[in-house]
């Protein structure tokens, strides 16, 4: 078993420089921050809020996230974080939960049997063809005595990461909203998109831009509706007041339109997010502690125990695979499984740091990394640190699928 698990209690009230290697640590501090700034924004403009989960899928967090009950849905990647988040809808501050795959017919048992024990939580489905209807008619026609008449789903929208959903201009759109609207074992619910490829945006306006994309699709996609009634449209970024612009602005027409952001990524941030312009460096609240386990001066580099599946081999503009923290020439410049090579990410590697003169082996290090989300899924204990860098709590994230 993992140490941390055994044992990670045992470290609250210590520095976390006292923490075994490699350790991921969260700064609540920054975490709170994070997460009441997108809450004053959404309180600013009027928007609904599904935070997604998937990113430190812990109960602590998404507790933060909702506002203790303020906002009462998410979003969900996985069975084991829709079974995680299970205790705040059995306390009362959790209503609704989308599974964020389109669905497909092992989940559906699981579904099932997460609405039985918890009735009180309403579940959403995710679709984006019309073999999902297939799926769910079948499965309610082998479970008459299910205890929802239908299953209330969105329809996933590919505004241009091209991951997942129905294209906007395609005929296949119009032609499953018309079956999702003919079916017994559906009701539509409203539009969903993510606009993944927002991540290489680099500029403040280039994500307003690429955000106005998505908006614009969602709502369009409410024409090919029969009749006037409330959908929800269901976008995925910081909301910005060119979102609410665009969203106003289809209200002029027949069909009455929630907007609900939806968001992950933010209450830890990376360097992923720091490379899009929108997000400053010292709003990441994650980092990985790591320990120096050779020094080479030959070639000015060190050796670490944070590698591959410590910190993931995600990249971005940044260089390397993780940066230190507190000296940011030096980078994670290459890794295997457990090992890590720091060295200078300059074009100069040969400059007038020596490694010597800066690691010795048995130091310990901080080091940002390139995606927080799959970095996250790599550790079973998450150490929360306060602004003294001292271990407060411990939370153990939902692992698997």
């Amino acid at each position: 078993m993992d140490f941390s698990l055994q044992h990670h209690e045992s470290f609250i009230g210590r520095p976390a420089t006292d923490l075994p290697t490699p350790s991921l640590i969260l700064s609540k501090p920054t975490l709170e921050k994070n997460i009441n700034q997108l809450l004053q924004d959404v309180k600013d403009l009027r928007l609904s809020f599904r935070p997604h989960v998937k990113t430190l899928k812990s109960l602590e967090l998404t507790r933060l996230m909702l506002a203790n009950g303020t906002h009462r849905r998410i979003v969900a990647s996985t069975l084991s974080e829709l079974r995680g988040v299970l205790p705040l809808a059995k306390e009362g501050i959790l209503d609704e939960a989308l599974y964020g795959l389109p669905i497909y017919p092992s989940a559906l048992p699981h579904l099932q049997h997460i609405l039985t024990t918890t009735p009180t939580l309403k579940l959403l489905l995710m679709i984006d063809s019309p073999q999902h209807i297939d799926i769910l008619e079948s499965y309610a026609a082998a479970n008459p005595t299910r205890n929802i008449a239908a299953w209330p789903v969105f329809i996933k929208i590919d505004v241009g990461s091209h991951r997942a959903g129905v294209e906007l201009s395609s005929d296949e759109l119009p032609a499953l909203v018309r079956r999702v609207e003919g079916s017994k074992a559906v009701e539509l619910y409203g539009f969903y998109c993510h606009a993944g490829h927002s991540y290489a945006c680099r500029r403040e306006e280039e994500v307003k831009t690429v955000l106005g994309e998505e908006v614009r699709g969602v709502l369009e996609a409410v024409r090919f509706i029969q009749g006037k009634r409330k959908v929800v449209v269901s976008v995925g970024s910081t909301p910005t007041a060119h979102v609410v612009r665009e969203v106003r602005g289809f209200l002029n027409g027949g069909v009455e339109v929630e907007c609900v952001m939806y968001t992950g990524n933010y209450p830890s941030n990376d360097l992923q997010q720091v490379c899009t312009g929108i997000v400053k460096e010292e709003e990441q609240a994650l980092r990985i502690l790591a320990e120096v386990c050779s020094v080479y001066p030959g070639r000015n580099e060190a050796l670490i125990n944070a590698g591959t599946v410590a910190l993931s081999k995600e990249t971005s503009e940044v260089p390397g695979f993780g940066r230190v923290v507190d000296r940011a020439e030096w980078s994670v410049a290459r890794m295997s499984q457990e090992h890590g090579i720091l060295g200078l990410s300059g074009k100069d590697t040969e400059g007038p740091e020596k490694v010597e003169e800066v690691f010795r082996v048995g130091q310990k290090v901080m080091l940002y990394c390139q995606h927080a989300c799959i970095t996250a899924a790599a550790h079973f204990v998450y150490y929360v640190v306060d602004e003294e860098d001292v271990v407060r709590e411990t939370w153990v994230p939902w692992k698997g699928w």
